[in-house]
Protein backbone atom coordinates (compact mmCIF):
# COMPACT_ATOMS: atom_id res chain seq x y z
CA UNK A 1 0.00 0.00 0.00
CA UNK A 2 2.93 2.36 0.58
CA UNK A 3 3.14 5.36 2.85
CA UNK A 4 0.09 6.45 4.80
CA UNK A 5 -0.08 9.58 6.98
CA UNK A 6 0.08 9.04 10.72
CA UNK A 7 -2.84 9.94 12.96
CA UNK A 8 -0.99 13.16 13.78
CA UNK A 9 -2.18 14.56 10.44
CA UNK A 10 -5.85 13.67 10.87
CA UNK A 11 -7.82 16.82 10.14
CA UNK A 12 -11.43 17.83 10.63
CA UNK A 13 -12.65 20.33 8.06
CA UNK A 14 -16.19 21.37 8.90
CA UNK A 15 -16.99 17.85 10.03
CA UNK A 16 -15.28 16.23 7.04
CA UNK A 17 -12.65 13.80 8.25
CA UNK A 18 -9.38 13.94 6.31
CA UNK A 19 -6.28 11.75 6.60
CA UNK A 20 -4.11 14.84 6.09
CA UNK A 21 -4.67 18.58 5.71
CA UNK A 22 -3.38 18.57 2.12
CA UNK A 23 -5.78 18.90 -0.82
CA UNK A 24 -5.32 19.42 -4.55
CA UNK A 25 -6.67 22.82 -5.54
CA UNK A 26 -9.36 23.43 -8.14
CA UNK A 27 -8.21 23.38 -11.74
CA UNK A 28 -5.15 21.27 -10.98
CA UNK A 29 -6.69 17.87 -10.26
CA UNK A 30 -8.66 17.43 -13.48
CA UNK A 31 -12.43 17.36 -13.63
CA UNK A 32 -12.58 14.68 -10.95
CA UNK A 33 -10.00 12.05 -10.05
CA UNK A 34 -7.73 11.99 -13.09
CA UNK A 35 -4.68 12.73 -10.95
CA UNK A 36 -5.15 9.31 -9.40
CA UNK A 37 -3.47 7.89 -12.51
CA UNK A 38 -0.17 9.52 -11.60
CA UNK A 39 -0.24 9.97 -7.82
CA UNK A 40 -1.54 8.26 -4.69
CA UNK A 41 -4.70 10.12 -3.73
CA UNK A 42 -4.88 8.14 -0.51
CA UNK A 43 -2.41 10.48 1.23
CA UNK A 44 -4.59 13.50 0.52
CA UNK A 45 -7.33 15.06 2.55
CA UNK A 46 -9.24 15.67 -0.65
CA UNK A 47 -9.31 17.05 -4.18
CA UNK A 48 -11.23 20.02 -5.54
CA UNK A 49 -12.84 19.55 -8.94
CA UNK A 50 -12.51 21.91 -11.86
CA UNK A 51 -14.94 24.80 -11.58
CA UNK A 52 -18.18 23.70 -13.21
CA UNK A 53 -20.41 26.16 -15.07
CA UNK A 54 -23.93 25.69 -16.41
CA UNK A 55 -22.79 25.50 -20.04
CA UNK A 56 -19.70 23.70 -21.25
CA UNK A 57 -16.70 25.96 -21.85
CA UNK A 58 -13.78 25.34 -24.17
CA UNK A 59 -11.80 27.97 -22.32
CA UNK A 60 -9.38 30.47 -23.77
CA UNK A 61 -7.25 29.88 -26.85
CA UNK A 62 -3.66 28.68 -26.74
CA UNK A 63 -1.18 29.50 -25.36
CA UNK A 64 -3.00 29.62 -22.05
CA UNK A 65 -0.38 28.42 -19.59
CA UNK A 66 3.29 29.32 -19.24
CA UNK A 67 6.03 29.47 -16.65
CA UNK A 68 7.57 32.60 -15.25
CA UNK A 69 10.43 33.09 -12.80
CA UNK A 70 8.14 33.30 -9.81
CA UNK A 71 5.76 30.53 -10.78
CA UNK A 72 3.10 29.99 -13.41
CA UNK A 73 0.79 32.17 -15.49
CA UNK A 74 -2.46 30.63 -16.64
CA UNK A 75 -5.53 31.75 -18.52
CA UNK A 76 -7.40 28.47 -18.88
CA UNK A 77 -10.72 30.32 -18.90
CA UNK A 78 -12.71 27.86 -16.78
CA UNK A 79 -12.68 25.11 -19.40
CA UNK A 80 -15.09 22.43 -18.22
CA UNK A 81 -17.70 19.98 -19.56
CA UNK A 82 -20.73 21.83 -18.16
CA UNK A 83 -23.42 20.92 -15.67
CA UNK A 84 -25.28 18.29 -17.72
CA UNK A 85 -22.16 16.18 -18.24
CA UNK A 86 -21.21 16.67 -14.60
CA UNK A 87 -24.63 15.55 -13.40
CA UNK A 88 -24.95 12.56 -15.73
CA UNK A 89 -21.41 11.25 -16.12
CA UNK A 90 -19.06 12.70 -13.52
CA UNK A 91 -21.07 13.15 -10.35
CA UNK A 92 -21.99 9.45 -10.06
CA UNK A 93 -18.26 8.62 -9.82
CA UNK A 94 -17.50 10.89 -6.86
CA UNK A 95 -17.69 8.12 -4.30
CA UNK A 96 -15.05 6.03 -6.04
CA UNK A 97 -12.24 8.58 -6.22
CA UNK A 98 -10.41 7.33 -3.14
CA UNK A 99 -10.37 10.61 -1.23
CA UNK A 100 -12.79 13.38 -0.29
CA UNK A 101 -14.18 15.36 -3.21
CA UNK A 102 -14.98 19.05 -3.01
CA UNK A 103 -16.99 20.48 -5.90
CA UNK A 104 -16.06 23.87 -7.37
CA UNK A 105 -18.88 26.05 -8.71
CA UNK A 106 -18.61 29.09 -11.00
CA UNK A 107 -21.14 31.17 -12.88
CA UNK A 108 -22.25 34.49 -14.30
CA UNK A 109 -25.39 34.87 -12.20
CA UNK A 110 -26.80 33.97 -8.82
CA UNK A 111 -29.23 31.57 -10.47
CA UNK A 112 -26.41 29.74 -12.21
CA UNK A 113 -24.47 29.27 -8.99
CA UNK A 114 -27.61 28.09 -7.22
CA UNK A 115 -28.44 25.57 -9.94
CA UNK A 116 -24.97 24.04 -10.01
CA UNK A 117 -24.54 24.04 -6.22
CA UNK A 118 -27.91 22.33 -5.83
CA UNK A 119 -26.91 19.64 -8.32
CA UNK A 120 -23.60 19.04 -6.57
CA UNK A 121 -25.23 18.99 -3.15
CA UNK A 122 -27.38 16.09 -4.37
CA UNK A 123 -24.35 13.99 -5.37
CA UNK A 124 -23.74 11.09 -3.03
CA UNK A 125 -20.30 11.36 -1.48
CA UNK A 126 -19.81 15.07 -2.15
CA UNK A 127 -18.36 16.64 1.00
CA UNK A 128 -17.85 20.35 0.42
CA UNK A 129 -18.86 22.83 -2.29
CA UNK A 130 -16.50 25.69 -3.06
CA UNK A 131 -17.88 28.83 -4.67
CA UNK A 132 -15.33 30.28 -7.08
CA UNK A 133 -16.25 33.96 -6.95
CA UNK A 134 -12.94 35.26 -8.27
CA UNK A 135 -11.23 34.21 -11.46
CA UNK A 136 -8.79 36.65 -13.14
CA UNK A 137 -8.73 34.98 -16.54
CA UNK A 138 -12.32 35.25 -17.74
CA UNK A 139 -13.79 38.39 -19.30
CA UNK A 140 -17.29 38.21 -17.85
CA UNK A 141 -19.05 37.15 -14.70
CA UNK A 142 -17.40 36.10 -11.45
CA UNK A 143 -17.64 39.65 -10.16
CA UNK A 144 -19.17 38.55 -6.87
CA UNK A 145 -15.79 38.41 -5.14
CA UNK A 146 -15.29 42.17 -5.46
CA UNK A 147 -18.64 43.48 -4.26
CA UNK A 148 -19.90 43.12 -0.69
CA UNK A 149 -23.59 43.29 -1.60
CA UNK A 150 -23.34 40.90 -4.54
CA UNK A 151 -21.30 38.42 -2.49
CA UNK A 152 -23.82 38.50 0.36
CA UNK A 153 -26.69 37.92 -2.08
CA UNK A 154 -24.90 35.03 -3.76
CA UNK A 155 -23.85 33.21 -0.60
CA UNK A 156 -27.28 33.66 0.99
CA UNK A 157 -28.98 32.24 -2.10
CA UNK A 158 -26.69 29.20 -2.29
CA UNK A 159 -27.08 28.50 1.43
CA UNK A 160 -30.79 28.17 0.78
CA UNK A 161 -30.32 25.09 -1.44
CA UNK A 162 -27.60 23.33 0.56
CA UNK A 163 -28.72 20.33 2.52
CA UNK A 164 -25.95 17.72 2.49
CA UNK A 165 -22.68 19.57 2.04
CA UNK A 166 -20.72 22.41 3.58
CA UNK A 167 -19.92 25.54 1.60
CA UNK A 168 -16.62 27.38 1.25
CA UNK A 169 -16.07 30.65 -0.63
CA UNK A 170 -12.87 31.13 -2.64
CA UNK A 171 -11.67 34.73 -2.76
CA UNK A 172 -9.04 36.63 -4.73
CA UNK A 173 -5.86 37.89 -3.02
CA UNK A 174 -6.40 41.32 -4.59
CA UNK A 175 -9.74 43.10 -4.81
CA UNK A 176 -9.53 45.41 -7.82
CA UNK A 177 -11.62 48.58 -8.19
CA UNK A 178 -13.07 48.60 -4.69
CA UNK A 179 -12.02 49.94 -1.29
CA UNK A 180 -12.90 46.62 0.33
CA UNK A 181 -10.20 44.25 1.52
CA UNK A 182 -10.17 40.46 1.35
CA UNK A 183 -10.86 40.47 5.09
CA UNK A 184 -14.02 42.53 4.51
CA UNK A 185 -15.23 40.13 1.83
CA UNK A 186 -14.35 37.08 3.90
CA UNK A 187 -16.40 38.33 6.83
CA UNK A 188 -19.39 39.11 4.59
CA UNK A 189 -19.24 35.60 3.11
CA UNK A 190 -19.23 34.02 6.56
CA UNK A 191 -21.97 36.30 7.88
CA UNK A 192 -24.09 35.30 4.88
CA UNK A 193 -23.74 31.62 5.74
CA UNK A 194 -20.45 30.28 4.36
CA UNK A 195 -19.01 27.49 6.50
CA UNK A 196 -15.41 28.18 5.52
CA UNK A 197 -13.05 30.14 3.29
CA UNK A 198 -10.50 29.33 0.61
CA UNK A 199 -7.70 31.89 0.44
CA UNK A 200 -6.84 32.60 -2.28
CA UNK A 201 -7.33 32.44 -6.02
CA UNK A 202 -4.54 33.39 -8.42
CA UNK A 203 -3.13 36.90 -8.66
CA UNK A 204 -4.07 38.95 -11.76
CA UNK A 205 -0.93 39.11 -13.90
CA UNK A 206 0.53 39.43 -17.40
CA UNK A 207 3.62 38.45 -19.34
CA UNK A 208 5.11 39.81 -22.60
CA UNK A 209 7.36 38.04 -25.09
CA UNK A 210 10.09 40.64 -25.72
CA UNK A 211 11.06 39.07 -29.07
CA UNK A 212 7.59 39.20 -30.62
CA UNK A 213 6.36 42.07 -28.40
CA UNK A 214 3.16 40.14 -27.87
CA UNK A 215 1.50 38.89 -24.67
CA UNK A 216 2.59 35.37 -23.75
CA UNK A 217 -1.04 34.38 -23.08
CA UNK A 218 -3.75 34.47 -25.74
CA UNK A 219 -6.06 36.08 -23.20
CA UNK A 220 -3.45 38.85 -22.64
CA UNK A 221 -3.84 38.63 -18.86
CA UNK A 222 -4.24 35.65 -16.60
CA UNK A 223 -3.61 34.41 -13.09
CA UNK A 224 -0.27 34.15 -11.35
CA UNK A 225 0.36 31.21 -9.04
CA UNK A 226 3.44 29.64 -7.54
CA UNK A 227 6.11 30.59 -5.00
CA UNK A 228 5.92 34.35 -5.71
CA UNK A 229 2.38 34.61 -4.33
CA UNK A 230 2.99 32.51 -1.22
CA UNK A 231 4.03 35.28 1.21
CA UNK A 232 1.05 37.37 0.08
CA UNK A 233 -1.39 34.61 0.96
CA UNK A 234 0.37 33.86 4.26
CA UNK A 235 -0.36 37.44 5.29
CA UNK A 236 -3.98 37.27 4.18
CA UNK A 237 -4.59 34.02 6.03
CA UNK A 238 -3.06 35.58 9.14
CA UNK A 239 -5.23 38.70 8.83
CA UNK A 240 -8.47 36.78 8.29
CA UNK A 241 -7.70 34.27 11.02
CA UNK A 242 -6.76 36.87 13.62
CA UNK A 243 -9.39 39.30 12.42
CA UNK A 244 -12.40 37.07 13.02
CA UNK A 245 -12.09 33.47 11.79
CA UNK A 246 -10.29 32.19 14.89
CA UNK A 247 -12.92 33.45 17.31
CA UNK A 248 -15.77 32.47 15.00
CA UNK A 249 -14.44 28.94 14.48
CA UNK A 250 -14.32 29.39 10.71
CA UNK A 251 -11.83 27.07 8.94
CA UNK A 252 -9.53 28.34 6.21
CA UNK A 253 -8.08 26.40 3.29
CA UNK A 254 -4.91 28.24 2.23
CA UNK A 255 -3.79 28.01 -1.40
CA UNK A 256 -0.83 29.70 -3.00
CA UNK A 257 2.70 28.66 -3.86
CA UNK A 258 3.03 25.46 -1.86
CA UNK A 259 6.02 23.58 -3.30
CA UNK A 260 7.59 22.40 -0.02
CA UNK A 261 6.28 21.16 3.29
CA UNK A 262 7.60 24.33 4.92
CA UNK A 263 5.19 26.38 2.77
CA UNK A 264 2.28 24.32 4.04
CA UNK A 265 3.53 24.62 7.62
CA UNK A 266 3.63 28.42 7.27
CA UNK A 267 0.00 28.44 6.18
CA UNK A 268 -1.00 26.32 9.15
CA UNK A 269 0.85 28.55 11.61
CA UNK A 270 -0.84 31.56 10.02
CA UNK A 271 -4.26 30.02 10.70
CA UNK A 272 -5.13 27.55 7.95
CA UNK A 273 -6.81 24.28 8.83
CA UNK A 274 -6.02 22.78 5.43
CA UNK A 275 -3.63 23.57 2.59
CA UNK A 276 -4.22 23.38 -1.16
CA UNK A 277 -1.57 22.56 -3.75
CA UNK A 278 -2.04 23.86 -7.29
CA UNK A 279 0.81 24.84 -9.60
CA UNK A 280 3.26 22.83 -7.51
CA UNK A 281 1.76 19.60 -8.84
CA UNK A 282 2.48 20.70 -12.41
CA UNK A 283 6.15 21.11 -11.55
CA UNK A 284 6.42 17.90 -9.53
CA UNK A 285 3.72 15.25 -9.36
CA UNK A 286 5.27 13.98 -6.13
CA UNK A 287 5.01 17.28 -4.30
CA UNK A 288 1.75 16.50 -2.46
CA UNK A 289 3.15 13.31 -0.97
CA UNK A 290 6.39 15.10 -0.06
CA UNK A 291 4.43 17.84 1.70
CA UNK A 292 2.35 15.32 3.65
CA UNK A 293 5.47 13.45 4.78
CA UNK A 294 7.18 16.69 5.74
CA UNK A 295 4.21 17.84 7.81
CA UNK A 296 4.15 14.48 9.53
CA UNK A 297 7.80 14.84 10.58
CA UNK A 298 7.22 18.47 11.58
CA UNK A 299 4.41 17.53 13.95
CA UNK A 300 6.62 14.90 15.55
CA UNK A 301 9.45 17.40 16.06
CA UNK A 302 7.03 19.98 17.44
CA UNK A 303 5.87 17.44 20.00
CA UNK A 304 2.16 17.78 19.24
CA UNK A 305 -0.43 15.04 19.22
CA UNK A 306 -2.18 16.42 16.16
CA UNK A 307 -1.54 19.04 13.51
CA UNK A 308 -4.63 20.94 14.60
CA UNK A 309 -2.67 22.07 17.67
CA UNK A 310 -0.43 24.11 15.36
CA UNK A 311 -3.19 26.00 13.54
CA UNK A 312 -2.66 29.73 14.14
CA UNK A 313 0.38 28.95 16.24
CA UNK A 314 2.68 31.70 14.98
CA UNK A 315 4.34 33.37 17.97
CA UNK A 316 4.07 37.14 17.67
CA UNK A 317 5.52 38.21 21.03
Amino acid sequence: MGYRPSERLTTDLCGVGMVSPVVLASGTAGVLGEMGDVMDLGVLGGIVTKSITREAREGNGFPRITWTRGGMLNAIGLANPGLDVWRDEIGPRVGGVGTNVFGSVAGDSVNEYVEIASAMDAVEGMKIIELNVSCPNVHSGLEFGADLGALKELVSAVVGVMGNTKMFVKLSPIVVGTPHSVVDLAKVAVDAGADGLTLCNTLPAMGIDVATRRPVLSNVTGGMSGPAVHPIVVRLVHLVYRGFARDAGVPIVAVGGVTRWEDAAEFILAGATAVGIGAGSFADLRVAKKVVKGLDRWCLKQGVGGIGELVGGVELD
